[in-house]
């Protein structure tokens, strides 16, 4: 019940190899961070690109197309990204894989890669290593602190802080959110102002019982992980240790009480 493939369709899933070998879904958020480093690397990092252009800040709006930086010769023409609509014309030519970085975009650290499709707006603050995946919208304001797994067709919202976290495809934290030792399945939903609390007040372990067994996990911090299509109300907050099902739906205003949550839940 609370293994990956009880939480997330494996089947297609950008990042499904995150999970591969592991009995409990929370195990993977020990592999994360290093998760992500590989995978910066082996898509290859765009964070020197643009850094070689003037430091930490991005000084102008820059198009990023198979490895090269472009600060002329492009117009934007709108559309959004995570449905793949977004459009740039590049060199008096149309491209679907580009990827544009806004001006006042922050980039500490060189293990950040930023795919073809991604929009990162200003504002921005990348730490590596962090991986923005196709068609994802980084929204202004966003502060990825590292150890960031972003997935395809994703919004980091305005104002959203993430760290050591994964959004898989489709998770969207749209407005004033903070993910920290989390995962959110694919088509997850974050109401503005959702906030995954992740360390517990006293330092003990976390105990989740599923069915009859309860499982001990000792981590010093650990958020929330929402199964595929959950969703959270505004303004709401789950307490460290929580694990959603697939679907579950929270309510506004609502404190999630840490703890295992089944499958089409409805918290109220």
């Amino acid at each position: 019940m609370v293994a990956p493939k009880d939480l997330f369709e494996m089947e297609g899933l950008t990042h499904a190899s995150l999970f591969e070998g592991l009995d409990y879904v929370w195990q993977a958020l020990e592999r994360i961070t290093e998760y992500t480093r590989q995978a910066v690397a082996m898509a290859g990092a765009t964070a020197p690109l643009l850094r070689q252009r003037g430091g930490d800040l991005l000084a102008q709006t820059v198009v990023l197309h198979r490895g090269r930086v472009h600060d002329a010769g492009f117009t934007l023409l709108g559309g959004d990204p995570t449905k793949g609509k977004m459009r740039v014309r590049l060199n008096g030519q149309e491209v679907s894989d580009a990827a544009v970085i806004h001006a006042g975009a922050v980039f500490m650290d060189d293990q950040v890669h930023i795919a073809p499709g991604a929009v990162v707006e200003p504002g921005t603050l990348f730490k590596g290593p962090t991986f923005i995946g196709p068609g994802t919208e980084v929204r202004q304001g966003a502060y990825l602190r590292g150890g960031c797994l972003v997935g395809k067709g994703c919004v980091v919202g305005h104002t959203t802080e993430i760290k050591n976290s994964v959004m898989l495809d489709g998770a969207k934290a749209g407005h004033f959110a903070y993910l920290g030792d989390s995962i959110l399945g694919r088509e997850v939903n974050l109401g503005a102002g959702t906030k995954l609390a992740n360390l517990k007040i006293i330092d003990r372990p976390f105990h989740i019982k599923v069915g009859e067994a309860t499982h001990t996990i000792e981590r010093r911090k650990f958020g929330a992980i929402m199964g595929d299509g959950a969703e959270t109300g505004c303004n709401s907050v789950t307490n460290p240790g929580t694990v959603l099902g697939k679907r579950v739906l929270v309510a506004p205003c609502k404190s999630v009480p840490g703890g295992f949550h089944p499958a089409k839940s409805i918290i109220r």
